[in-house]
């Protein structure tokens, strides 16, 4: 057959969801990927991840076939077995859980290793039809939503494609020349057609940083202060507009007051900043009218992430910037989108009663801590999809230890044999998003997409959704999403949410959800009963763990550096990986080399360390060797190691989450993996 492109969506954990177009070769295979031009968000450009994808979906390393452990839990002893025996294996293992223990002994666990709607959901189908344990998914974004819901009520914000319209981009938290470089496309439109600056807030020297027109390199967990002493100099220098605040924001006398004695000198004591540049930072954002805010994860994912979140949020409310075309500020777009998941999902069969894990305590829950527990029974059997917790939870000694359970049945769904997958007791292969039908929507940006299948499954690949209704046929589950295709459920969720049908969303291959300038710019008011934007947000209505400040203010975070333990871990993403996904390819492998931590250059003089040497980091929960590389783009007393490589990758064999905490974020929970106190020394 002739070689031709079709559409699809990026089904990965990234906020830019990109529209695609991806040559077929033959029912099986494919060729080139590239961005669809017509996407006015996407406009023809993705990450060198995707665009090599070829190289991922025909991997020889692909699993094909089920396989069914012979040996003891890690040993990679398996023997294949057929797909109706894989299936009834893990119905029987379900129904003797609940036998003996109930139905909530079962834990479903799975998270975003695709987002779409059906293949994701269909978990969620098979745990409310038959009461299974549920999951408090919180490994990504909980405190990011928490900090951003508590000023303005809802997540959402101005239209990312706004920032080629701004005088004036900040880019705090993130890293998008790695992670979402559609957010570079219109960057640059904005600096070539506007003469826009580019304002980089990380603490260290990323590859946005450097190509930014200033860079605050501030200490990690302190972006709270930077923004109170920001917002002090626009009171101080009448870059407040104090007619919008009465308008549409609340507590802004009491906010000015508590903001009189956080000064520059006071953040420069918290942040390691200057003086001058925090002063400098705050004249440029003060004097810009056209200041795009684009909010990354970075600084959410600390002890104090919801904190800085609210924080740095109220800074466009203090100017009056959402007043503006190519003003306010964006940290996703998932409010905006309305879409009906009651089949996709089984929601019709929800019951809040039953128990709720934290996903991100998945080690805690495994080894019986009572806290997590409640009384209730233990789990004892595993479905997981779509992740790779035994990699990306903190605390991954204690994950380990919990999947070392000889009395914890689990099968892991997979593509590839993962550090999860290896101490499973069963392993059945899933399709690519190139194999399967689903529905995607933005999380950075504005528009649902679907993704018809382009090439036929490898091996003996299957989709989330088939697998889920045939071990729900098992176990006697009952729900009409069970007997429907994917494509069936993306059809009834369209029409359900008013947008159309399948049909038509596969012609035209995308529906722009984003709202009107007005809304989406809340200049009809904030989505709080009073329409107000919140300075001393009602914390306790949003999660159970407290110890927030009552204003933004400096929160301190939850592992702070100390004399046994004086440098700060930040575990950043890395340019070639997505979370665990793409570790798998050569090619990101050779890029990245292998797991490394970025040190000062003064401080590896103390530690007598050189380019390539190997060095421990460890704190009370362990230690992983890597090793270092000088850098002088970062803070003394600060070490980077970028990327969730796969245990195998280190030195030891052990992943650097093992030195994350599994700690709560307040309110309502999270992982703090970017705020870990160590000591380091030579290996």
């Amino acid at each position: 057959m002739p070689a031709q492109f079709l559409p699809t969506a990026c089904p990965h954990d990234c906020p830019s969801t990109c529209a695609l177009e991806v040559e077929r070769l033959a029912p099986d295979r494919i060729g080139k990927v590239r961005g669809a031009a017509e996407n006015s968000y996407t406009a023809g450009v993705i990450c060198a991840k995707v665009s090599r994808y070829a190289e991922r979906v025909h991997s020889p390393d692909r699993l094909k076939t089920p396989l069914l452990r012979s040996g003891p839990k890690g040993s990679g002893q398996w023997r294949e077995i057929g797909w109706d025996e894989a299936l009834d294996r893990i119905a029987e293992s379900f129904l003797t859980a609940e036998r003996t223990h109930g139905p909530e002994a079962v834990w479903p666990y799975f998270y975003a290793g695709t987002m779409g709607l059906v293949q994701r959901g269909a978990i969620q189908r098979l745990r409310h039809a038959k009461g299974y344990s549920r999951q408090t998914s919180t490994v990504c974004d909980t405190p990011a939503n928490m900090g951003w819901l508590a000023g303005y009520g809802d997540i959402r914000g101005a239209d990312p494609r706004e920032m080629a319209e701004s005088d004036l981009i900040v880019n705090w938290g993130g890293n998008p020349v790695a992670t979402q470089v559609n957010v570079m496309t219109h960057v640059s439109r904005a600096r070539k057609g506007r003469g826009a600056k580019l304002v980089t807030i990380d603490p260290y020297r990323t590859g946005t940083a450097e190509v930014s027109d200033l860079h605050l390199m501030l200490r990690p967990g302190t972006d709270g202060a930077l923004a109170c002493a920001v917002m002090h100099v626009l009171f101080r220098d009448g870059h407040a507009d104090r007619a919008y605040l009465t308008r549409l924001a609340g507590d802004t006398a009491r906010l000015e007051v508590h903001l009189a004695t956080r000064t520059p000198e006071w953040a420069a004591g918290i942040t390691g900043l200057t003086v001058a540049e925090i002063e400098e930072f705050a004249r440029l954002y003060g004097t810009t009218k056209r200041s795009y805010l684009r909010i990354g994860y970075g600084l959410s994912r600390a002890h104090n992430g919801a904190a800085q979140v609210h924080a740095v949020s109220c800074l466009p409310v203090v100017t009056g910037a959402w007043q503006h075309k190519g003003g306010g500020a964006l940290y996703c777009s998932s409010g905006i989108y309305k879409l009906d998941k009651t089949v996709s999902e089984g929601l019709d069969r929800l019951d809040t009663s039953v128990r709720s894990f934290d996903q991100s305590r998945i080690g805690a829950v495994l080894t019986g801590d009572p806290r997590d527990l409640a009384s209730g029974p233990p789990v004892t059997a595993m479905l997981i999809q779509n992740t790779n917790p035994v990699t990306i939870c903190p605390d991954s000694n204690r994950v380990r230890q919990g999947f070392l359970r000889e009395d914890l049945f689990v099968a892991v769904h997979e593509q590839f044999m993962t550090d999860t997958a290896k101490l499973a007791d069963l392993v059945i292969p899933a399709t690519t998003f190139l194999e399967h039908d689903d529905i995607y929507r933005g999380g950075g940006q504005m528009h649902i997409l679907i993704g018809r299948k382009v090439i036929e499954p490898q091996f003996e690949a299957r989709e989330n959704h088939w697998v889920i209704s045939e071990i729900a046929r098992r176990v006697g589950a009952e729900h009409p999403g069970f007997g429907m295709t994917a494509l069936e459920i993306i059809d009834a969720m369209l029409k359900a949410s008013g947008l159309g049908d399948a049909e038509t969303l596969t012609e035209q291959r995308w529906i722009d959800a984003q709202p009107d300038f007005e809304t989406s710019h809340f200049l009809n008011g904030f989505a709080h009963p009073d329409g107000k934007f919140r300075f001393a947000p009602d914390w306790r209505a949003l999660g159970p763990y407290g110890g927030m400040p009552e204003m933004p203010d400096h929160m301190a975070p939850g592992r702070d550096a100390d004399a046994e333990h004086p440098f700060r871990l930040v575990t950043a993403p890395a340019r070639q990986f997505l979370n665990t996904s793409f570790t798998e390819t050569l090619t990101a492998q050779r890029r990245e080399g292998r797991p490394t931590a970025l040190i000062h250059p003064d401080d590896a003089v103390a530690l007598t360390l050189g380019d390539g040497d190997a060095v421990r980091l460890g704190n009370p929960q362990g230690s992983v060797v890597v090793h270092a590389k000088p850098f002088a783009g970062v803070p003394r007393g600060v070490v980077i190691v970028e990327g969730i490589w796969p245990n195998s990758a280190f030195v030891e064999g052990i992943g650097i989450n093992s030195l994350t905490s599994p700690e709560p974020v307040p309110p309502a929970g999270g992982a703090a993996f970017h705020d870990t106190a160590v000591w380091m020394r030579a290996a």
